[in-house]
């Protein structure tokens, strides 16, 4: 990847040097202003409004792992890989009119804070050390690798490890300083840049292929499908209940995405950012993946699926904008860094510190900055230790389908069902990770499992067993361990009225109705699946 074809010229490098300043200016800049203590670090004075949120959500979603790895995933399996995308908007839905409500009304930090206020301290400790873990192990050593391995491929200045050390500092210095306000500006405008640049990259791609009538002559059948068949082994159709699950729990339980949405002005704000994720999402259809397919068709011989990025970016990109994709790029993998570091210092300080020793607001955001920090020097050293990336995307996703579901059962139910209580929530996430690491080693990991004998199940499928499974444990322990409810879960279980009031008022100005947004949004969505069935 270092050959002669990835120049960069002294413009380019210009570029990404005043966006480097820009963005670590930007942080000095909001830490001057930071009032308030706490809340104005940890989650912007929750003053946030919807367009900040909706962008934000999407660039910390698209971080460069999923630019390079949606783009690649396209080029070797096709379409498909759309199903992440459009499942994400339905979630998004979802989420902003039966889930978030009930979270601004309980007032967290943390979504593992939710779980204490609904059934007790276990669920949430238990819950917020599995997320901290993740955040160090996969979110922040994840896309620090992805970052530095592309910087350090295209430069040919620095090596892996000296390209990643520069990130980690970059977006740690404007996360320390910051916190999350300094984060969603940032976002917002990586967000922008991303879409700006795929676009072009997309109409570029389309000119030198011949135009749209072009685009899926040539190209084999099974990889212009949106839906394939139950024996596929990269996503069978009787998997997308799967990567629906997966879904929730990355746009709805994931503190390092929701954290944008509970800073949230007020729950309106907070319900048309979501909603405007889900809109941002599907347009990824052209930015992110039909360029998959166009590398495809011009560079059938990649020597790996994630150079289709790359190679398109400096094959058709005149000089100049090839430094703004590489900003772009940065930009993304930067977006999803500072989340990452954002919410692992919120979940540290508020679900164990602050409880447990109860200490003030100043030191609460010291401790805040303290923790960015380690969590930024362990995921510099740590990256370079992953040595593919692209098997770390679907390591991920599979590690997720056995871990996750029994997580979203107890939240998800937990919003419907008041009787529901701790000892049930604690034992069901206890079980999936119990049942879900080993049964994720013997299947995915070691082979034990094909060795057996036993029948090939795709990842995606085993979440779903997994939540029927979590679902028997919770029912079934709550039951058994019936209590009178805490006072306050009436609070914070989903009400029908609530719902009933929003889908049957119009609000005004007739574009500011959340149901309406809602409703156009699962019309698109609904439009982008049947046109490529």
């Amino acid at each position: 990847m270092g050959d002669a074809k990835f120049d960069l010229s002294w413009i380019d490098y210009t570029i990404v040097l005043i966006y480097f300043i820009g963005v670590v200016a930007h942080g000095i800049y909001v830490s001057k202003k930071l009032e308030g203590g706490s809340d104005s670090y940890f989650l912007a004075g929750r003053s946030l409004p919807w367009y900040l949120i909706g962008f934000s959500l999407f660039a910390s979603n698209m971080s460069g792992s999923s630019f390079v790895g949606l783009m690649g995933g396209a080029y070797s399996n096709g379409v498909v890989i759309f199903n992440y995308e459009w499942t994400a908007a339905l979630v998004l839905i979802l989420f902003a009119i039966f889930i978030l409500p009930s979270f601004l009304r309980a007032k967290i930090s943390t979504v593992p804070e939710f779980l204490e206020r609904r059934y007790d301290v276990r669920s949430r400790r238990a819950f917020s050390l599995f997320t901290i873990l993740a955040i160090m192990f996969i979110d922040t050593a994840g896309a620090l690798y992805a970052g530095g391995l592309v910087i350090s491929n295209v430069t040919g200045y620095l090596n892996l490890w000296t390209a990643v050390a520069v990130l980690a500092l970059v977006a740690g210095i404007y996360t320390i300083l910051g916190g999350l306000s300094a984060v969603v500006v940032t976002d917002t405008v990586q967000a922008i840049l991303l879409i700006i640049g795929a676009a072009a990259l997309f109409w570029l791609g389309l000119n030198e292929i011949g135009g749209w009538q072009e685009l899926f002559v040539d190209v084999p059948e099974e990889k212009t499908k949106l839906i394939l068949p139950a024996d596929d082994d990269f996503l069978p159709w009787t998997g997308l209940w799967g990567v629906v699950l997966l879904g929730f729990y990355y746009w709805t339980i994931n503190q390092f995405v929701v954290q944008r949405t509970l800073g949230a002005k007020n729950l309106k704000e907070g319900q048309v950012g979501a909603l405007f994720a889900g809109f941002l999402k599907l347009p990824n259809l052209f930015l992110m993946i039909l360029p998959g397919l166009i590398a495809l068709k011009l560079y059938p011989d990649l020597e790996t699926p994630d150079l289709a990025f790359p190679t398109l970016a400096f094959e058709l990109m005149p000089v100049g904008i090839r430094g703004l994709i590489m900003a772009a790029l940065i930009a993304a993998i930067m977006s999803s860094l500072d989340s990452a570091l954002n919410s692992a210092s919120t979940l540290v300080v508020k679900d164990f510190v602050e409880p447990i020793w109860n200490i003030g607001e100043d030191r609460q955001v010291w401790l805040g900055r303290v923790v960015t920090g380690i969590v930024m020097v362990f995921g510099a050293i740590y990256a370079p230790m992953i040595s593919s990336f692209e098997s770390l995307f679907s390591y991920f996703q599979s590690s997720l389908s056995y871990i996750i579901p029994t997580i979203v059962v107890v939240y998800i139910l937990g919003l419907f069902v008041s009787w529901l209580n701790g000892t049930g929530a604690f034992w069901t996430i206890v079980l999936g990770l119990v049942i879900g690491i080993p049964l994720f080693i013997l299947k995915e990991v070691t082979g034990v499992w094909e060795s057996w004998g036993l029948p090939a199940i795709h990842y995606t499928v085993m979440s779903s067993i997994m939540m029927l499974l979590g679902i028997i444990v919770h029912f079934g322990l709550s039951a058994m361990t019936r209590q009178d409810e805490k006072e306050d879960v009436k609070n914070l279980v989903w009400s029908g009225s609530e719902a009933k009031e929003i889908f049957t008022t119009l609000e005004r100005p007739i574009w500011i109705d959340r149901t309406l947004w809602a409703g156009l949004l699962a019309v698109a969505t609904a439009g982008f699946v049947i046109w490529f069935w």
